[in-house]
């Protein structure tokens, strides 16, 4: 298989415009994929944020299995960690996610208090790998309550600061972050929900990996999503059956198998199996 690797380059203009922001934020929203929490994650998110206070955010809640991402919150939980499901698609918990904060900052403005410094808005940022929803969620805070504040104090002018709340403001986020990958199943997942490009990637090994997670934990979707039997066949057969199941054929009756491998994965993106979880608890803990 091709080993699937991440861009040293865009990894260091991100950490570098996080450290120059860092200083300003109250808190980190991390946003994660709730099909894929573990994976999702990046692990170079505490070493750039200096251990600011962190929730983390579990986006596309309706598109993951929901008992699955139920032991997730349960897991964060116990880690001492604050995580919540969202879908940015909807209208969202803007309310609860500024009382959290609020919670997890109280220490901060405390001591803010003492020292006589006036009550001020929390300062936020929204961190998040390719695809997770970043845009849309912070397109989602700030429709119909766009504010831009200008000059704020101890805040350089060339910092876009948007009021989302009247207790809360967020500040521009930097660009992408790209997840180094260390862990070639974890890579593989976010290919599968279109956090890394095709691009980059052997898609026929993708799609094998996706097709057997499919079998052992959503067999009865896979198997009614093609109208196929899966019990004894191996990976070529299944390709084949998928192939003339859905008219994938060449000339002389041979199954393209680059169809059927663009087929799952247009399947497998637009939740043609159901609500699917691709990281469990049992196999990271």
């Amino acid at each position: 298989m091709k080993t699937i690797q991440w861009y040293p380059g865009h990894m260091a203009k991100t950490k570098r415009l996080i450290r120059e922001k860092i200083k300003y934020i109250d808190i980190i929203f991390e946003l994660l994929d709730a099909r894929a929490p573990y994976a999702s994650q990046n692990p170079m998110i505490r070493e750039i944020t200096k251990n600011k206070p962190r929730i983390l955010l579990l986006n596309k809640t309706d598109l993951a299995d929901r008992e699955v991402t139920n032991t997730w919150l349960q897991h964060f939980k116990k880690e001492g960690l604050s995580a919540m499901p969202i879908n940015s698609l909807e209208q969202l918990p803007v309310d609860k996610i500024v009382s959290e904060s609020k919670r997890l900052l109280k220490d901060v403005f405390d001591k803010e208090s003492k020292r006589g410094r006036l009550q001020r808005p929390i300062r936020a940022m929204i961190i998040g790998i390719p695809n997770v929803g970043k845009s849309t969620l912070i397109n989602q805070l700030v429709r119909k309550r766009v504010t831009k504040v200008g000059d704020v104090a101890g805040i350089t002018k060339h910092l876009q600061v948007i009021r989302i709340h009247e207790d809360m403001e967020l500040l521009d986020t930097p660009g992408i972050l790209w997840p180094k990958f260390e862990d070639q199943e974890v890579a593989k997942k976010l290919v599968l929900v279109g956090s890394l490009k095709d691009s980059v990637v052997a898609l026929d090994d993708i799609v094998i990996y996706g097709i057997q997670f499919l079998i052992e934990h959503y067999k009865a979707a896979f198997e009614k999503r093609y109208d196929i039997r899966v019990e004894g066949q191996e990976m070529v057969d299944i390709f084949e059956l998928i192939g003339k199941r859905r008219g994938c054929l060449k000339k002389g009756g041979i199954v393209d198998y680059e169809r059927v491998i663009d087929i799952f994965l247009h399947d497998f993106r637009n939740q043609q199996f159901g609500p699917i979880s691709l990281d469990r608890i049992k196999d990271y803990v």
